[in-house]
C-alpha cells in the first residue's frame, strides 16, 4: 500500500504502524464497554501495549500483501487522538475484486457524521484506487446506527446471514449490505 493518509473535510484517516500502539490502546480502552456488544469477546491481554503492537505489525504485513487496508480516524482539530477505524479486509483480486468493510467509532462521537464521512472516503479509495468491484458490510439487525450509515452511502441489502459471527459470546445474525463500484461493469 502506497497511501498512508486520506483526508475529508474534518478528518485525517491514517495508516498507522506499531509506533502508534499507545494511541490505539488509548482508543480501545476508552471504548472498551461501548464496543463490547458489537465485537468478539476480548480477554484482558488484548488491552496491553504488547498485544496492540503485535496486531499493528500483523496489519502492516497484511497491507503489504494487499489483503487489508486499515485507517485510523483522527479529527483535524485533534490530530493526536484516535476516534475510530475503518477497515477493508479480506481483499480478494481476480474475478472477485471484493472486500469486507468494518468500522468502529468512539462512543462519544456518535451521531456527528464522522463515520459516514470516513467510510465515504474509504469506499472511494476502494473503488478508484484499489479498483474493487464490491464492498461488503455485514451488520447485526439491531445495530440501527450502523445500518443507517451504510444505507446513506448507497449500500443495499442482499440478504440475512443467520448466526454469521460470534459476537460478544453469541452467534448473531447479520444483514449483508453491499455497494457495487458503478465504474466497473
Amino acid at each position: 500500500m502506497n497511501v498512508t493518509e486520506l483526508f475529508t473535510d474534518r478528518l485525517v484517516l491514517q495508516v498507522v504502524d506499531d509506533s502508534r500502539a499507545g494511541q490505539v490502546l488509548d482508543y480501545l480502552y476508552r471504548n472498551r464497554e461501548f464496543l463490547a456488544e458489537w465485537e468478539v469477546l476480548r480477554d484482558s491481554s488484548f488491552y496491553s501495549i504488547d498485544s496492540q503492537r503485535l496486531l499493528l505489525l500483523q496489519d502492516t504485513q497484511q497491507m503489504n500483501r494487499g489483503e487489508l487496508f486499515k485507517v485510523w480516524i483522527y479529527r483535524k482539530s485533534d490530530p493526536q487522538v484516535i476516534i475510530g477505524t475503518v477497515t477493508l479486509s479480506n481483499i480478494v483480486r481476480g474475478a472477485f475484486l471484493s472486500c469486507h468493510l468494518g468500522y468502529r467509532l468512539d462512543g462519544s462521537f456518535e451521531g456527528l457524521g464522522y463515520m459516514t464521512e470516513a467510510i465515504q472516503e474509504v469506499v472511494r479509495y476502494a473503488f478508484e484506487e484499489l479498483q474493487l468491484h464490491r464492498v461488503e458490510a455485514n451488520i447485526m439487525p439491531r445495530n440501527l446506527g450502523s445500518l443507517r450509515v451504510v444505507q446513506k452511502l448507497g449500500f443495499h441489502e442482499e440478504g440475512l446471514a443467520h448466526k454469521y459471527l460470534k459476537i460478544h459470546g453469541n452467534w448473531e445474525d447479520h444483514i449483508h449490505m453491499v455497494r457495487l463500484n458503478p465504474n466497473i461493469d
